[in-house]
């Protein structure tokens, strides 16, 4: 049996009546850039993640050097970010002229620790950017607490987490409604990159704020600096959202949360499944959060076997992310050494990503889940 990551072509057949449809729309209109699909899609998506104000723009990095520049931060200022994500959530810091520095994460969640955020700081730190990583919200309530009590700004990074919620009062009813990843911070946010839970054709990105008058700023920097045709304010960039990409991400948010409810159907399956094989652990949901799973992780200490072992046998699992920002080559200037951030590197070395997307059948984890037994038993990670 053949297992794949991820079937973007079931997820195209699922929506290509509408996708074409609009396609057909906006090839008789002709309006490629900025049109009325891209506008439709800020409105609805700003309106979904419980927002005023969606600004489409060309990727999830875009969405994060916009937000930073229109909060006026830059060279001399320095961002908290954490140890373990993708590099687009630094290296935007370090397009925007500013310096992330870094911060270990939990164990448990692998999003960003709060509780060591506070050691970090100095007097040049301008901003918080949190991850929501893998689809689960990180801990938002101390996060902002410390925000507001040294007068920093807080940027979502959303790019793997649309739709997720974070509940603010407790366990079970008592916890209320919750509030959208995207809907806490400053500003949040989206990548719609094609993997994503809510994925275009191509790349693209979105921001979501209350703002207006961010929002304005925000505007014309994602459009040359432009406030009138050939008037143009301050120096800006050229990061709009392409009109074709909004009717496919408009044609897909309507189905995002039945999507989301079958990934966590999914992830329930796995950690039920794997619960009896020792030398495998795997991830909780918080009791602050919906996960909606962008990615399934599991961790073991016998990573590398385990994945050759998967993958022979036709499993496309990957592994997210071998090397922890701190150590990246292209942030050695900043100093940062192996063994500053523990966790860090120990998710580095044990973590594996398992087939998840909403198409996924039982009989697929069943098989998946078999061969990491079959692994165990022969050696590699240990079996009740």
């Amino acid at each position: 049996m053949k297992v794949p990551f991820l079937d973007l072509q079931a997820q195209y057949r699922e929506v290509k009546k509408d996708v074409n449809s609009a396609l057909r729309r906006i090839f008789r209109r002709s309006d490629f850039i900025l049109g009325e699909e891209e506008r439709l899609f800020e409105r609805e998506f700003a309106r979904y993640c419980g927002r005023k104000f969606g600004i489409g723009v060309n990727s999830g990095t875009d969405a994060l050097i916009l937000s930073l520049r229109a909060m006026g931060i830059g060279a001399g200022d320095e961002v908290i970010v954490p140890a373990f994500t993708f590099i687009a959530t630094a290296s935007s810091v370090s397009l925007a002229g500013a310096t992330p520095v870094f911060v270990d994460v939990d164990e448990q969640t692998l999003n960003i620790d709060a509780g060591r955020i506070e050691r970090a700081l100095t007097k040049k730190t301008r901003a918080v950017i949190p991850v929501h990583l893998f689809g689960q919200p990180a801990d938002m309530i101390p996060l902002l607490k410390i925000a507001r009590k040294h007068n920093l700004k807080v940027i979502e990074d959303a790019a793997q987490a649309h739709g997720a919620l974070y509940y603010e009062g407790g366990k079970g009813k008592a916890r209320g409604a919750g509030r959208k990843t995207g809907s806490m911070g400053d500003a949040g946010c989206f990548s719609f990159y094609p993997t994503k839970n809510l994925g275009g054709a191509g790349d693209g990105g979105m921001i979501v704020l209350d703002d207006e008058r961010l929002y304005q700023r925000l505007i014309m920097l994602r459009d040359n600096g432009r406030k009138s045709r050939y008037e143009h304010r301050i120096i800006g960039y050229n990061s709009r959202l392409d009109t074709l990409q909004a009717a496919v991400l408009g044609s897909k948010l309507k189905r995002l949360d039945a999507w989301n409810d079958r990934r966590r159907i999914c992830a329930r399956m796995y950690t039920d499944l794997l619960q009896d094989i020792s030398g495998v652990n795997v991830f909780d949901e918080s009791d602050y959060a919906r996960h909606v799973y962008h990615i399934y992780c599991m961790r073991t200490p016998d990573r590398d076997g385990l994945v050759g072992h998967l993958k022979k046998n036709g499993v496309g699992v990957m592994v997210h992310y071998p090397i922890p920002l701190h150590l990246q080559e292209a942030y050695r200037f900043l100093g940062y050494k192996r063994g500053d951030f523990p966790a860090a590197e120990k998710a580095a070395k044990e973590i594996i990503s398992l087939p998840m997307h909403p198409f996924l059948k039982n009989s697929q984890i069943r098989f998946v889940v078999s061969l990491i037994k079959q692994y165990a038993t022969a050696g590699g990670v240990h079996a009740r």
